[in-house]
């Protein structure tokens, strides 16, 4: 069993969550930041699970993590916390860069 695995499928499921309640339960801004954070959660979950099926699991921990951290705070906002976790927001794209970076990096030599 694979932690990586394990937190991907978690993510993707959280997306379709958070996509479902954009559509039927949100109203307003919080509808867009939900669509927003659930279509690059459920990518990214995707993509770790295909980094996962290519022995590449830092680069999946990384996209999992630099999407959990950018739909969340989107999430969260959506949820009516305070609008100053956009700043953040930015942190977890760059981590999603980040490990599309590293995936080709591993990726060269295969």
């Amino acid at each position: 069993m694979s932690a990586l695995g394990i937190a991907a499928a978690l993510s993707g499921a959280l997306a379709i969550a958070a996509g479902a309640f954009g559509a039927h339960g949100a109203q307003g801004q919080a509808v867009e930041w939900l669509r927003t954070g659930g279509q690059y959660q459920l990518a990214h979950a995707v993509a770790a699970l295909v980094a996962l099926q290519l022995g590449a699991r830092g680069p999946g921990w990384l996209l999992v993590a630099g999407a959990a951290l950018f739909a969340g705070t989107l999430y969260l906002m959506a949820l009516g916390l305070p609008r100053w976790l956009g700043a953040i927001t930015p942190i977890g794209g760059l981590l999603m860069i980040a490990g599309w970076l590293w995936l080709a990096w591993s990726l060269r030599s295969a």
